[in-house]
Protein backbone atom coordinates (compact mmCIF):
# COMPACT_ATOMS: atom_id res chain seq x y z
CA UNK A 1 0.00 0.00 0.00
CA UNK A 2 1.47 3.37 -0.98
CA UNK A 3 2.02 5.87 1.75
CA UNK A 4 -0.35 8.81 2.10
CA UNK A 5 1.04 11.72 0.11
CA UNK A 6 1.32 15.37 1.04
CA UNK A 7 -2.25 16.73 1.27
CA UNK A 8 -3.53 18.71 -1.71
CA UNK A 9 -3.85 22.46 -1.60
CA UNK A 10 -7.63 22.27 -1.53
CA UNK A 11 -10.34 20.06 -0.06
CA UNK A 12 -13.42 20.14 -2.26
CA UNK A 13 -16.78 19.82 -0.50
CA UNK A 14 -19.54 17.88 -2.21
CA UNK A 15 -21.70 20.85 -1.38
CA UNK A 16 -19.63 23.06 -3.61
CA UNK A 17 -22.38 23.30 -6.18
CA UNK A 18 -24.99 24.54 -3.78
CA UNK A 19 -24.37 28.13 -4.82
CA UNK A 20 -24.66 27.41 -8.53
CA UNK A 21 -28.13 26.09 -9.27
CA UNK A 22 -29.14 25.30 -12.80
CA UNK A 23 -31.66 27.69 -14.31
CA UNK A 24 -31.66 28.00 -18.08
CA UNK A 25 -28.57 30.02 -18.94
CA UNK A 26 -28.49 32.77 -21.54
CA UNK A 27 -25.39 34.36 -22.97
CA UNK A 28 -25.04 37.84 -21.53
CA UNK A 29 -23.08 40.52 -23.32
CA UNK A 30 -20.66 42.01 -20.84
CA UNK A 31 -20.94 45.74 -20.39
CA UNK A 32 -17.16 46.08 -20.35
CA UNK A 33 -14.59 44.24 -22.38
CA UNK A 34 -12.37 41.61 -20.82
CA UNK A 35 -9.16 43.04 -19.35
CA UNK A 36 -7.43 39.76 -20.15
CA UNK A 37 -5.33 40.72 -23.15
CA UNK A 38 -6.27 38.50 -26.10
CA UNK A 39 -5.47 35.23 -24.31
CA UNK A 40 -5.88 33.05 -27.38
CA UNK A 41 -5.49 35.39 -30.34
CA UNK A 42 -3.20 34.47 -33.25
CA UNK A 43 -2.89 30.79 -32.25
CA UNK A 44 0.41 29.17 -32.90
CA UNK A 45 -0.89 26.17 -34.79
CA UNK A 46 -3.95 24.71 -36.41
CA UNK A 47 -6.37 22.65 -34.37
CA UNK A 48 -5.58 19.05 -33.62
CA UNK A 49 -7.15 16.05 -35.26
CA UNK A 50 -7.19 13.33 -32.61
CA UNK A 51 -9.11 10.11 -32.73
CA UNK A 52 -9.66 6.90 -30.87
CA UNK A 53 -8.02 3.98 -32.60
CA UNK A 54 -9.62 0.55 -32.97
CA UNK A 55 -7.68 -0.60 -29.92
CA UNK A 56 -9.29 2.12 -27.80
CA UNK A 57 -6.05 4.03 -27.35
CA UNK A 58 -5.96 7.74 -28.15
CA UNK A 59 -4.02 8.52 -31.30
CA UNK A 60 -2.25 11.87 -31.00
CA UNK A 61 -1.40 13.93 -34.06
CA UNK A 62 1.32 16.05 -32.47
CA UNK A 63 -0.73 19.21 -32.92
CA UNK A 64 -2.28 21.40 -30.27
CA UNK A 65 -6.07 20.92 -29.85
CA UNK A 66 -6.35 24.20 -27.93
CA UNK A 67 -4.91 26.38 -30.68
CA UNK A 68 -6.51 27.66 -33.82
CA UNK A 69 -9.93 28.46 -32.35
CA UNK A 70 -11.54 30.94 -29.94
CA UNK A 71 -11.86 30.02 -26.27
CA UNK A 72 -15.32 30.43 -24.82
CA UNK A 73 -16.21 32.17 -21.58
CA UNK A 74 -19.31 31.11 -19.68
CA UNK A 75 -21.30 34.13 -18.51
CA UNK A 76 -24.04 33.10 -16.13
CA UNK A 77 -25.10 31.68 -12.75
CA UNK A 78 -23.01 28.51 -12.94
CA UNK A 79 -19.91 30.72 -12.54
CA UNK A 80 -19.50 32.09 -9.01
CA UNK A 81 -17.55 35.13 -10.26
CA UNK A 82 -20.32 36.21 -12.60
CA UNK A 83 -22.91 37.80 -10.28
CA UNK A 84 -20.29 39.82 -8.34
CA UNK A 85 -18.98 41.14 -11.65
CA UNK A 86 -22.43 42.00 -13.03
CA UNK A 87 -23.39 43.79 -9.81
CA UNK A 88 -20.14 45.75 -9.51
CA UNK A 89 -19.60 49.27 -10.79
CA UNK A 90 -16.69 51.48 -11.77
CA UNK A 91 -13.18 50.38 -10.98
CA UNK A 92 -14.35 47.26 -9.13
CA UNK A 93 -16.25 46.07 -12.19
CA UNK A 94 -13.20 46.44 -14.38
CA UNK A 95 -11.03 44.52 -11.92
CA UNK A 96 -13.57 41.72 -11.41
CA UNK A 97 -13.97 41.47 -15.16
CA UNK A 98 -10.38 40.26 -15.38
CA UNK A 99 -11.58 37.06 -13.65
CA UNK A 100 -15.22 36.84 -14.74
CA UNK A 101 -14.50 37.35 -18.45
CA UNK A 102 -11.48 35.04 -18.67
CA UNK A 103 -11.90 31.54 -20.15
CA UNK A 104 -11.91 29.14 -17.21
CA UNK A 105 -12.26 25.38 -16.73
CA UNK A 106 -15.45 25.17 -14.65
CA UNK A 107 -15.66 22.35 -12.11
CA UNK A 108 -18.40 19.70 -12.37
CA UNK A 109 -18.69 17.08 -9.64
CA UNK A 110 -20.86 14.87 -7.48
CA UNK A 111 -22.70 17.91 -6.07
CA UNK A 112 -24.57 17.88 -9.40
CA UNK A 113 -26.90 14.83 -9.34
CA UNK A 114 -26.93 12.24 -12.08
CA UNK A 115 -30.38 13.36 -13.22
CA UNK A 116 -29.18 16.97 -13.68
CA UNK A 117 -25.67 16.69 -15.07
CA UNK A 118 -26.61 16.44 -18.76
CA UNK A 119 -28.75 19.57 -18.65
CA UNK A 120 -26.14 21.50 -16.70
CA UNK A 121 -23.40 20.61 -19.19
CA UNK A 122 -25.59 21.37 -22.21
CA UNK A 123 -26.46 24.79 -20.78
CA UNK A 124 -22.85 25.51 -19.94
CA UNK A 125 -21.58 24.56 -23.40
CA UNK A 126 -24.29 26.52 -25.21
CA UNK A 127 -23.63 29.61 -23.10
CA UNK A 128 -19.84 29.46 -23.47
CA UNK A 129 -19.98 28.88 -27.22
CA UNK A 130 -22.54 31.69 -27.74
CA UNK A 131 -23.68 30.31 -31.07
CA UNK A 132 -20.20 29.60 -32.47
CA UNK A 133 -19.66 25.82 -32.68
CA UNK A 134 -15.95 26.30 -33.38
CA UNK A 135 -15.42 27.74 -29.89
CA UNK A 136 -13.44 25.69 -27.36
CA UNK A 137 -15.13 25.06 -24.01
CA UNK A 138 -13.08 24.13 -20.93
CA UNK A 139 -14.37 21.98 -18.08
CA UNK A 140 -13.02 20.13 -15.06
CA UNK A 141 -14.48 16.80 -13.95
CA UNK A 142 -14.21 16.14 -10.21
CA UNK A 143 -16.70 13.30 -9.78
CA UNK A 144 -14.87 10.60 -7.83
CA UNK A 145 -16.46 9.53 -4.52
CA UNK A 146 -14.67 9.07 -2.17
CA UNK A 147 -11.75 11.39 -2.96
CA UNK A 148 -9.16 13.54 -1.20
CA UNK A 149 -8.24 12.11 2.24
CA UNK A 150 -11.36 9.91 2.26
CA UNK A 151 -9.95 8.00 -0.70
CA UNK A 152 -7.13 6.77 1.54
CA UNK A 153 -9.47 5.00 3.94
CA UNK A 154 -12.14 3.37 1.75
CA UNK A 155 -12.93 2.37 -1.81
CA UNK A 156 -16.04 3.34 -3.77
CA UNK A 157 -18.95 1.03 -3.09
CA UNK A 158 -20.55 -0.93 -5.91
CA UNK A 159 -23.39 1.60 -6.01
CA UNK A 160 -20.92 4.50 -6.11
CA UNK A 161 -19.04 2.91 -8.99
CA UNK A 162 -22.25 2.44 -10.98
CA UNK A 163 -23.34 6.00 -10.22
CA UNK A 164 -19.97 7.35 -11.34
CA UNK A 165 -20.23 5.62 -14.70
CA UNK A 166 -23.79 6.81 -15.22
CA UNK A 167 -22.78 10.40 -14.45
CA UNK A 168 -19.78 10.22 -16.79
CA UNK A 169 -21.86 8.70 -19.59
CA UNK A 170 -24.41 11.51 -19.30
CA UNK A 171 -21.71 14.16 -19.08
CA UNK A 172 -20.02 12.84 -22.22
CA UNK A 173 -23.31 12.66 -24.09
CA UNK A 174 -24.05 16.27 -23.21
CA UNK A 175 -20.65 17.40 -24.49
CA UNK A 176 -21.35 15.61 -27.75
CA UNK A 177 -19.66 17.21 -30.75
CA UNK A 178 -18.61 20.40 -28.97
CA UNK A 179 -14.93 21.34 -29.01
CA UNK A 180 -13.92 20.72 -25.41
CA UNK A 181 -10.83 20.49 -23.22
CA UNK A 182 -11.57 18.48 -20.10
CA UNK A 183 -9.32 18.26 -17.05
CA UNK A 184 -10.06 14.93 -15.39
CA UNK A 185 -9.98 14.45 -11.62
CA UNK A 186 -7.85 17.14 -9.93
CA UNK A 187 -5.61 16.03 -7.08
CA UNK A 188 -4.81 12.86 -9.00
CA UNK A 189 -2.15 11.66 -6.52
CA UNK A 190 -4.89 10.57 -4.12
CA UNK A 191 -5.33 7.55 -6.40
CA UNK A 192 -2.01 6.31 -5.02
CA UNK A 193 -3.28 6.05 -1.46
CA UNK A 194 -6.26 3.78 -2.15
CA UNK A 195 -6.53 1.04 0.50
CA UNK A 196 -4.33 -1.99 -0.12
CA UNK A 197 -3.01 -0.43 -3.31
CA UNK A 198 -6.36 -0.93 -5.03
CA UNK A 199 -6.66 0.28 -8.63
CA UNK A 200 -10.45 0.73 -8.39
CA UNK A 201 -10.38 4.56 -8.30
CA UNK A 202 -7.85 4.66 -11.14
CA UNK A 203 -9.94 2.29 -13.24
CA UNK A 204 -12.93 4.59 -12.84
CA UNK A 205 -10.85 7.58 -13.94
CA UNK A 206 -9.64 5.50 -16.90
CA UNK A 207 -13.28 4.73 -17.75
CA UNK A 208 -14.02 8.44 -17.77
CA UNK A 209 -10.96 9.14 -19.92
CA UNK A 210 -12.12 6.57 -22.47
CA UNK A 211 -15.76 7.69 -22.61
CA UNK A 212 -14.97 11.40 -22.75
CA UNK A 213 -12.20 10.96 -25.32
CA UNK A 214 -14.61 9.08 -27.57
CA UNK A 215 -16.46 12.33 -28.23
CA UNK A 216 -15.36 13.66 -31.63
CA UNK A 217 -13.83 16.98 -30.54
CA UNK A 218 -12.97 16.40 -26.87
CA UNK A 219 -9.39 16.45 -25.57
CA UNK A 220 -8.98 14.90 -22.12
CA UNK A 221 -6.12 15.81 -19.77
CA UNK A 222 -5.81 13.42 -16.81
CA UNK A 223 -4.59 15.25 -13.71
CA UNK A 224 -1.29 14.07 -12.21
CA UNK A 225 -0.63 16.48 -9.35
CA UNK A 226 2.09 19.10 -9.63
CA UNK A 227 5.87 19.41 -9.73
CA UNK A 228 5.78 19.57 -5.93
CA UNK A 229 3.27 16.68 -5.56
CA UNK A 230 4.23 13.84 -5.86
CA UNK A 231 7.50 15.40 -4.79
CA UNK A 232 10.77 13.92 -5.91
CA UNK A 233 12.17 11.46 -3.41
CA UNK A 234 9.94 9.59 -1.00
CA UNK A 235 6.74 10.58 -2.81
CA UNK A 236 8.04 9.19 -6.09
CA UNK A 237 8.21 12.31 -8.26
CA UNK A 238 7.84 11.72 -11.99
CA UNK A 239 7.70 7.94 -11.53
CA UNK A 240 4.65 8.27 -9.26
CA UNK A 241 2.99 10.75 -11.62
CA UNK A 242 3.42 8.31 -14.49
CA UNK A 243 1.82 5.56 -12.39
CA UNK A 244 -1.19 7.81 -11.82
CA UNK A 245 -1.51 8.42 -15.54
CA UNK A 246 -0.94 4.89 -16.77
CA UNK A 247 -3.51 3.45 -14.36
CA UNK A 248 -5.81 6.44 -14.90
CA UNK A 249 -6.26 6.01 -18.63
CA UNK A 250 -3.56 8.04 -20.37
CA UNK A 251 -3.83 5.51 -23.20
CA UNK A 252 -7.18 7.11 -24.05
CA UNK A 253 -6.36 10.74 -23.24
CA UNK A 254 -4.70 13.48 -25.24
CA UNK A 255 -2.49 14.37 -22.31
CA UNK A 256 -2.28 15.34 -18.66
CA UNK A 257 -2.86 18.31 -16.38
CA UNK A 258 -0.57 19.77 -13.71
CA UNK A 259 -0.76 22.23 -10.80
CA UNK A 260 -4.58 22.30 -10.71
CA UNK A 261 -4.77 23.16 -7.01
CA UNK A 262 -1.18 24.10 -6.18
CA UNK A 263 0.90 27.27 -6.43
CA UNK A 264 4.14 26.03 -7.93
CA UNK A 265 6.00 27.96 -10.61
CA UNK A 266 5.28 27.68 -14.30
CA UNK A 267 8.97 26.95 -14.89
CA UNK A 268 8.87 23.96 -12.53
CA UNK A 269 5.60 22.72 -14.02
CA UNK A 270 6.89 22.92 -17.58
CA UNK A 271 9.94 20.90 -16.56
CA UNK A 272 7.69 18.32 -14.86
CA UNK A 273 5.49 18.18 -17.98
CA UNK A 274 8.50 17.45 -20.17
CA UNK A 275 9.78 14.77 -17.80
CA UNK A 276 6.39 13.07 -17.61
CA UNK A 277 5.88 13.19 -21.38
CA UNK A 278 9.29 11.62 -21.97
CA UNK A 279 8.65 8.92 -19.38
CA UNK A 280 5.25 8.15 -20.90
CA UNK A 281 6.84 7.84 -24.33
CA UNK A 282 9.30 5.30 -22.96
CA UNK A 283 6.34 3.30 -21.67
CA UNK A 284 4.63 3.27 -25.05
CA UNK A 285 2.48 6.41 -24.79
CA UNK A 286 4.20 8.93 -27.04
CA UNK A 287 2.94 12.37 -27.98
CA UNK A 288 1.20 13.20 -24.71
CA UNK A 289 1.21 16.89 -23.87
CA UNK A 290 0.18 18.93 -20.85
CA UNK A 291 -1.97 21.78 -19.71
CA UNK A 292 -0.76 23.73 -16.69
CA UNK A 293 -2.87 25.69 -14.24
CA UNK A 294 -1.59 29.25 -13.87
CA UNK A 295 -4.53 30.85 -12.03
CA UNK A 296 -2.74 30.49 -8.69
CA UNK A 297 0.98 30.87 -9.36
CA UNK A 298 1.70 34.50 -10.14
CA UNK A 299 3.92 34.50 -7.01
CA UNK A 300 4.96 30.84 -6.95
CA UNK A 301 6.09 28.65 -4.09
CA UNK A 302 6.08 24.96 -3.27
CA UNK A 303 3.03 23.89 -1.30
CA UNK A 304 4.89 22.74 1.80
CA UNK A 305 6.83 26.01 1.96
CA UNK A 306 3.85 28.22 2.79
CA UNK A 307 4.51 30.23 5.95
CA UNK A 308 0.99 31.41 6.76
CA UNK A 309 -1.75 29.90 8.88
CA UNK A 310 -3.87 28.21 6.20
CA UNK A 311 -2.01 26.75 3.23
CA UNK A 312 -5.32 25.87 1.57
CA UNK A 313 -6.31 29.55 1.60
CA UNK A 314 -3.03 31.45 1.28
CA UNK A 315 -2.89 35.16 1.87
CA UNK A 316 -3.07 37.27 -1.28
CA UNK A 317 0.11 39.15 -2.11
CA UNK A 318 0.31 42.73 -0.89
CA UNK A 319 1.61 44.13 -4.18
CA UNK A 320 3.05 43.20 -7.55
CA UNK A 321 6.52 43.53 -6.04
CA UNK A 322 6.09 41.33 -2.97
CA UNK A 323 9.51 39.77 -2.29
CA UNK A 324 9.91 36.17 -3.40
CA UNK A 325 10.84 35.24 0.17
CA UNK A 326 7.25 35.96 1.29
CA UNK A 327 4.78 33.24 0.38
CA UNK A 328 1.49 34.56 -0.98
CA UNK A 329 -0.90 34.00 -3.87
CA UNK A 330 -1.79 36.00 -6.94
CA UNK A 331 -2.95 35.30 -10.48
CA UNK A 332 -0.44 33.94 -12.95
CA UNK A 333 -0.22 33.86 -16.73
CA UNK A 334 -3.68 34.42 -18.24
CA UNK A 335 -5.35 31.55 -20.13
CA UNK A 336 -3.55 31.01 -23.41
CA UNK A 337 -2.43 28.50 -26.01
CA UNK A 338 0.78 30.53 -26.41
CA UNK A 339 2.81 28.57 -23.87
CA UNK A 340 6.14 29.87 -25.17
CA UNK A 341 5.21 33.50 -25.81
CA UNK A 342 7.97 36.02 -25.09
CA UNK A 343 5.73 38.15 -22.88
CA UNK A 344 5.61 35.49 -20.15
CA UNK A 345 9.28 36.13 -19.39
CA UNK A 346 10.23 32.46 -19.15
CA UNK A 347 13.76 31.32 -19.89
CA UNK A 348 14.75 30.17 -23.34
CA UNK A 349 15.14 26.63 -22.00
CA UNK A 350 11.64 26.68 -20.51
CA UNK A 351 10.21 28.11 -23.73
CA UNK A 352 11.74 25.25 -25.72
CA UNK A 353 10.16 22.67 -23.43
CA UNK A 354 6.81 24.47 -23.34
CA UNK A 355 6.67 24.69 -27.13
CA UNK A 356 7.07 20.92 -27.38
CA UNK A 357 5.21 19.60 -24.34
CA UNK A 358 2.61 22.18 -23.20
CA UNK A 359 -0.64 22.82 -25.07
CA UNK A 360 -1.58 25.78 -22.94
CA UNK A 361 -1.89 27.53 -19.63
CA UNK A 362 -5.41 27.20 -18.22
CA UNK A 363 -7.21 28.67 -15.25
CA UNK A 364 -8.27 25.47 -13.51
CA UNK A 365 -7.72 26.53 -9.91
CA UNK A 366 -10.01 29.13 -8.34
CA UNK A 367 -8.03 31.25 -5.87
CA UNK A 368 -10.78 33.90 -5.74
CA UNK A 369 -12.93 31.37 -3.82
CA UNK A 370 -12.45 30.51 -0.16
CA UNK A 371 -10.11 27.51 -0.18
CA UNK A 372 -10.69 27.35 -3.94
CA UNK A 373 -14.10 25.94 -3.06
CA UNK A 374 -16.76 28.44 -1.99
CA UNK A 375 -17.90 31.13 -1.56
CA UNK A 376 -16.62 33.79 -3.95
CA UNK A 377 -14.72 36.38 -1.88
CA UNK A 378 -14.92 39.77 -3.57
CA UNK A 379 -12.22 41.44 -1.49
CA UNK A 380 -9.85 38.56 -2.22
CA UNK A 381 -10.64 38.60 -5.92
CA UNK A 382 -9.99 42.32 -6.22
CA UNK A 383 -6.62 41.99 -4.52
CA UNK A 384 -5.66 39.05 -6.75
CA UNK A 385 -6.25 41.19 -9.82
CA UNK A 386 -4.47 44.23 -8.38
CA UNK A 387 -1.34 42.23 -7.61
CA UNK A 388 -0.97 39.96 -10.62
CA UNK A 389 2.13 40.80 -12.67
CA UNK A 390 0.32 39.88 -15.88
CA UNK A 391 -2.47 42.47 -15.99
Amino acid sequence: MPSVLLPAAVLISLAAGALSTSPHSTHHKASTSSPVSSPVSSPVSSSVSSSVSSSGARATSGRNPLAGRPWGTYEGPQEMAWAPYVNATGRHKKLLGYIALAPKAKWFGAWIPNNQIAQRVQEYVANAQAGDPSTLVQMTVFRMVPWEQAACSRLPTRAERASYKTWIDRFAGAVGSAHAAIVLQPDGPFALCAPHGSKVPSKLVAYAAKVLSAQPHTSVYVEAGAADWPHAGAQGGVHAAVRILVHGGIRHAHGFALNSTHFDSTTAEVARAAAIARALARKGFPGRTAVINTSTNGHPYEYGAYTGRDPDNPKVCGSRTTPASRTCATLGIPPTAHSAAHRWGLSAATDRLARKYVDGYLWIGRPWLYRQNQPFVTKRALQLVRTTPWR
